[in-house]
């Protein structure tokens, strides 16, 4: 495992021109952890790939779990902005399962990568509020998904259910990238995830926004 060394803040871009840097850094890791994995990606290999000095490279990313803990942060940032909204008529236990199964397939058409965004985001550092880029992340991800379960005003316990769907998929992800099963394993596992989490869902009333907007 990488290690986790909480002596530097990382710094945050601020300009145009540090964010385009710090995109381009991140775009780097990716082509590299795709191709080779966590432990065999090198920090001066990014910095090298990416064209800026090593000592940048740790400034925004002290280490490889950084790195790729905010790699993952991008791509579901990416999965956010690009999901768009279930077509008419869709309910929620559909659209969130097409919406978990149509990610999943992105994820193992480059395993490597997948492992190594997993492997970060597990390992990331907790920050003093007890936040931190993988908190951040699976944050992201539960709102992606009640959003597309059309909860407009989620609950407690809606929360709880995205959060718990969203460690089994999590877990269904790892059996594959460790390949303990098979992908075709891990979408049914998503899909029988989702109905049990969800199936109580989608018989309430206002489930699907006209009236409460909620999954419980």
């Amino acid at each position: 495992m990488p290690r986790t060394s909480g002596e530097r803040t990382p710094a945050h871009p601020t300009s145009a021109k540090q964010r385009q840097r710090h995109a381009r850094i991140l775009r780097s890791a990716a082509r590299l952890g795709a191709a080779h994995g966590l432990d065999r990606v090198q920090m001066q290999d990014v910095a090298r790939e990416s064209g800026v000095a090593i000592a940048t490279l740790y400034r925004y990313f002290p280490s490889k779990t950084h790195l790729f803990a905010a790699v993952m942060h991008a791509q579901v940032l990416r999965l956010d902005a690009e999901t768009p909204p279930p077509p008419p008529g869709t309910g929620p236990l559909e659209a969130v399962t097409d919406l978990l199964t149509g990610a999943s397939r992105q994820l193992f058409e480059q395993p490597l990568l997948a492992l190594a965004m997993m492997r970060a985001n597990n390992a990331a550092p907790v920050d003093d509020n007890g936040g931190g880029p993988a908190r951040r992340t699976d944050e992201l991800l539960a709102d992606l998904m009640l959003r597309t379960a059309g909860v407009s005003h989620p609950t407690e316990r809606d929360r709880r259910v995205a959060r718990l769907l969203q460690q089994a998929w999590y877990g269904l992800l790892v059996t594959v990238l460790y390949e303990r099963s098979s992908p075709q394993d891990a979408q049914d596992g998503i899909r029988l995830a989702c109905r049990l989490l969800l199936a109580p869902a989608a018989r309430s009333p206002g489930v699907d926004g006209t009236s409460r907007g909620r999954a419980d």
